[in-house]
């Protein structure tokens, strides 16, 4: 049975999960405004928040357990570290795996989510002290 090769998503798919996953940092990082505002948001935005992470955690997972098989199939470390020459299949798949991790905005994704925590935490010294 031959393997099937593994192929990167379009990038409408990374740009949905993206948006997905900032709209949950978001959501995680406003409740702390939303106790001083209107309280009575702030169960919902924690549903948005958790609901959210939880459709984008399991497409995270699906790619890094996708980039994992991909290496182990095809033996790809075993053949680096021997030296071997690549076959037309491993290259392809040599050229998946950069070509997934190139076009991951996971980074952009975590220094959102760094940035959006910072100013979570500045908004809610402000209002502590405002109201």
């Amino acid at each position: 049975m031959k393997k099937q090769q593994p192929h990167t998503v379009p990038k409408s798919i990374i740009y949905g999960f993206f948006l997905l996953g900032l709209f949950s940092a978001i959501a995680f990082r406003i409740i702390i405004v939303f106790q001083h505002i209107e309280p009575s948001w702030v169960r919902p935005v924690w549903y948005a928040g958790v609901l959210g992470y939880l459709v984008f955690f399991l497409y995270r997972y699906s790619i890094s357990k996708k980039r994992k098989k991909a290496i182990t199939e095809y033996g790809l470390i075993e053949k680096m570290r021997a030296d071997a020459c690549l076959s037309e299949e491993d290259r392809a798949v040599v050229i998946y795996l950069l070509s997934s991790i190139k076009k991951s905005m996971e980074d952009m994704n975590y220094y959102i989510i760094f940035i959006l925590s910072i100013l979570a935490i500045i908004g809610d010294i402000i209002f502590s002290f405002l109201l």
